[in-house]
């Protein structure tokens, strides 16, 4: 080899390595020892129960991470399968490129702790010899955000005009003062979503050895609810709705997964939880937050956009969320939403809150709030009917959804009360909030156009309503 060629092989290897090292991002922190993973996992537990897992973790962030990872790898694995799969069917672009495009603006803009619970995740499926990445988990955790609200203006800048549709997200309300039986806080929440991905059938009880403990509704490998209903031993109560027809995400904000743990574990009070989540705000999962403070008696309505939030506060009333923005600018500027359809879902919901409020004022408990989640009352037709209208979805069965027969729907049910929410406690239906189970099999042969989803398309059984409390060990 002559002296030139060598120098050149030199710098072409000196080249390469700066290249490495700057494109590779943090590393995984070293693997632990075995008894230290011991004595992570002595303080973790997981049992089933009417339909649901319950996880309790509690340490350091890495330690919390590695008992999540390791305790639900088996359920982790087959929810990151059915994401792969569903993203890949609906987008046309492969898992990977989802990865490689969204971690160069997802991963720097992580706090240390959430970043430190996914690398303990990592380490924890490692040890249940399921094999992932930081840069994977990121993404998964902010599926509902890339997928929803960053793809739509991505794929244009591909060259396709095809429209995303928006997605229209559960129902839930909050109640305090003269709406309620005893004047304290009932919040009622279900979650509306695909049958295929629902998977958000885990309750998480946190003990973090910095903030406050947090009993939420999760998906297996999701440091945040993502469903969001949760409560904290701050005495804060929460749930969500999504804002339908939402357009906007800035890819320089803090992913709102971020920015909803953050606020849940570090937040005192319903003010610094709101500012917690305006910081920062990305615009992804836009959300009308319904919150309470158990302590004062007090609730809130935060709707987050992107350009404009709204912030209703009261000791004396009830919010209700069913993807309409209440906030006019909002309303107007961010989202497509004609509020007058009634055909629409999220208007016909609307109408059966307030519908429900009326009648019951005075007198609403979580019994109640029950009966509200699991609603079958349709104000476009004006009778007790299960379709895509009715506060307790049933698009499965609905020749007039978008599509017809539309697989999803409300795959729960949460309620809690102050009294219940002082005693880290609350109730949870799994399934469909009023009990109708879902024949996967039975649907697929019924409605073949949707046999793509064969494989991930699951049965879900009847079950009855169930208590769950932080701590608790079956």
């Amino acid at each position: 080899m002559t002296l030139r060629v060598l120098i050149a092989v030199l710098m072409l290897g000196l080249v390469a390595g700066c290249c490495h090292k700057q494109s590779t991002p943090p590393p995984v922190p070293t693997a632990a020892t075995s008894s230290v993973r011991t004595e992570w996992l002595s303080h973790a537990w997981r049992f089933e129960k009417d339909g649901w897992t319950f996880l309790h973790v509690e340490g350091e962030p890495r330690a919390r991470g590695f008992q999540h990872g390791s305790l639900l790898a088996r359920e982790i694995a087959d929810a990151l399968h059915t994401q792969r799969v569903v993203w890949e069917y609906e987008s046309g672009m492969t898992w990977e490129w989802l990865i490689a495009q969204t971690t160069p603006f997802l991963l720097p803009r992580m706090d240390a702790e959430n970043l430190a619970e996914i690398d303990g995740l990592v380490e924890g499926l490692a040890s249940a010899n399921v094999t992932t990445s930081r840069e994977e988990m990121v993404a998964f955790n902010a599926y509902i955000e890339i997928a929803g609200y960053w793809w739509p203006a991505k794929k244009k800048t591909l060259g396709s005009e095809s429209p995303i549709r928006s997605k229209e997200s559960c129902s839930s309300f909050i109640a305090t003062g003269s709406m309620t039986a005893d004047g304290e806080i009932v919040l009622g929440h279900n979650t509306m979503t695909g049958y295929d991905d629902g998977f958000v059938n885990v309750i998480i009880d946190i003990v973090p050895s910095t903030g406050h403990r947090i009993l939420m509704q999760t998906c297996p490998g999701w440091i945040h609810s993502g469903s969001d209903f949760f409560i904290t031993d701050a005495g804060l109560v929460g749930s969500e709705t999504t804002i339908g027809g939402f357009n906007g995400f800035d890819e320089q904000g803090i992913p709102e997964f971020c920015r909803m743990r953050r606020a849940t574990q570090d937040a005192d009070s319903i003010g610094q939880w709101c500012e917690i989540m305006k910081h920062g705000n990305n615009g992804g999962y836009a959300n009308a937050w319904l919150l309470g403070d158990t302590k004062t008696g007090e609730i809130a309505r935060l709707e987050l956009g992107l350009k404009h939030v709204a912030l209703e506060r009261t000791h004396d009333g009830y919010y209700t969320g069913s993807n309409v923005a209440e906030n006019i600018k909002i309303l107007r500027l961010e989202t497509d939403v004609q509020e007058t359809d009634i055909r629409r879902s999220g208007v016909a919901r609307r109408v059966r809150w307030e519908q429900l409020m009326e009648e019951y004022r005075g007198r609403i408990t979580v019994d109640l709030a029950r009966q509200f989640e699991a609603d079958h009352y349709d104000p476009y037709l004006h009778r007790i009917i299960q379709n895509g209208r009715v506060l307790c979805d049933h698009s499965d069965r609905d020749s007039l959804v978008d599509p017809p027969f539309d697989p999803g729907g409300t795959i729960d049910g949460k309620v809690v009360d102050s009294k219940m929410a002082k005693a880290m406690t609350f109730s949870a239906r799994w399934g469909s909030a009023c009990g109708t189970p879902f024949d996967a099999r039975a649907f697929l042969h019924d409605h073949p156009q949707f046999k793509w989803m064969a494989g991930i398309l699951k049965s879900r059984t009847a079950h009855g309503w169930a208590n769950f409390t932080a701590g608790q060990r079956q």
